[in-house]
């Protein structure tokens, strides 16, 4: 195993590398928070978008040829993208460009990850790579690709999934892959109901984190191979990657670090529970994902915005934040609040309380409300003396309620209709 690369084996292999990044999906467990938006271009962190982590690890790896894959409701995150990630310089042979779904080869949009792929290969081809990575747009993860791609050469690969050791009864959500002592993949299951477990380790399963290195060559036969099958789905998780086990060279590469023997952050924000769950682990002292490492900087667009403000200080009425992450443009106004985390330009009113909530951006809070385990959807208008988060029953009469208590707030549950379709 290559432990130790040189930087200028690892620049030569990220430089003659193509990164695809499949932000054409839904989403749909994330209910609501997905009806008007593409999952990547929800936003994350206080003031990024899911999408903006594969592509600053690609920059931050030394990938510069990106192309993002677009499908469904893709305006934000096509507006956020072209805002945001347009610095690279086409002279260098460098670029983030979007691929949306046109109806290329036939009369059909992107019918699975695969078939996206299948649909775009002229524009790949074009570009003449020797490798190519297949990236999630949808994780919440940082990872330096060089050191996957140096492993993958060295073993000779023809694909090289990354992966991630999970609880056992937690691998159902996921492709679950058995591998030898050399990490050569022997057997994958896409979200199998028992799921193999690590050798010696029967609580603990080996799980794809949706990124994946190619020869290019090797990519092109097999979606061409996906393409022609009537019975296939199109899937990298379903078809490309079970065949590719059985009957090529398919290796598993650790999100463990060899010198902290640690495992890399990486979280799936699909359902609202673990999105929430994510963003206020933020919060903490010193959390998994640090966003304020110097060295592995997290890019995005950003509006242009205030610092936030706390105003009042007197009694009975005076602007706090406590144990919380509190966005530029927001203004708590003799308010309260606790454990929580508030994107940009959000208003707090006096005398309300915000507790273990995640507040996205242009939220305006009214006066003598009380809000608690909540995610408030960008846009919302909450009224005064409005109270979330204390009564299950009467919230879902309004809201939606998850399965772990936290409670989802739309400007449409609130009766105000942002996107109205004339």
């Amino acid at each position: 195993m290559l432990h130790n690369p040189t930087p200028r084996f690892v620049s030569r292999l990220t430089k003659e590398t193509l990164a695809l990044v499949l932000a054409g999906g839904r989403g749909s467990r994330l209910k609501e928070l997905t009806s008007w938006r593409a999952k990547p271009a929800v936003p994350f962190g206080g003031k990024f978008r899911i999408i903006d982590f594969p592509l600053s690890n690609c920059i931050n790896s030394g990938i510069r040829r990106v192309g993002v894959v677009t499908q469904y409701k893709a305006h934000s995150l096509i507006k956020h993208v072209q805002s945001g990630w347009s610095f690279l310089r086409g002279e260098f042979g460098e670029f983030i460009e979007l691929m949306p779904a046109q109806q290329r080869i036939e009369n059909t949009w992107y019918q699975g990850t695969a078939d996206a792929v299948f649909q775009n290969l002229d524009i790949i081809r074009s570009q003449r790579p020797k490798h190519v990575l297949i990236l999630a747009g949808d994780h919440i993860y940082k990872m330096d690709y060089g050191p996957m791609l140096a492993e993958h050469v060295e073993n000779n690969a023809d694909l090289t999934i990354g992966c991630h050791e999970v609880p056992v009864g937690d691998a159902t959500e996921f492709g679950v892959m058995s591998v030898d002592e050399n990490n050569r993949i022997i057997d994958f299951n896409e979200k199998p109901e028992e799921p193999d477990t690590l050798p010696g380790r029967p609580d603990t399963s080996l799980v794809s984190m949706g990124f994946y290195v190619f020869n290019a060559e090797f990519l092109f036969e097999q979606v061409i191979r996906d393409h022609q099958d009537l019975f296939s789905d199109h899937d990298f998780g379903k078809n490309i990657i079970p065949r590719a086990v059985k009957e090529h060279r398919t290796f598993a590469y650790s999100s463990i670090d060899p010198k902290s023997e640690k495992q890399s952050y990486w979280r799936d924000v699909g359902t609202i529970d673990s999105f929430w769950k994510a963003n206020l682990e933020l919060i903490g002292i010193e959390p998994e994902l640090n966003l304020y490492d110097e060295d592995w900087p997290i890019w995005t667009y950003q509006t242009q915005a205030p610092p936030a403000k706390f105003i009042f200080d007197e009694d009975d009425r005076r602007g706090v934040a406590i144990d919380s992450m509190v966005s530029g443009g927001c203004i708590v106004s003799g308010a309260t609040v606790r454990h929580s985390l508030l994107f940009s330009h959000v208003f707090v009113d006096e005398h309300s309380m915000v507790e273990d909530s995640v507040i996205l951006p242009d939220v305006r809070i009214g006066a003598n409300c009380r809000i608690s385990k909540a995610v408030i959807d960008r846009g919302c208008i909450i009224p005064d003396d409005t109270i979330i988060g204390e009564n299950p029953a009467e919230d879902r009469r309004r809201f939606r309620v998850t399965r772990g208590g936290v409670t989802l707030v739309t400007p449409e549950m609130l009766g105000q209709e942002l996107h109205r379709i004339i």
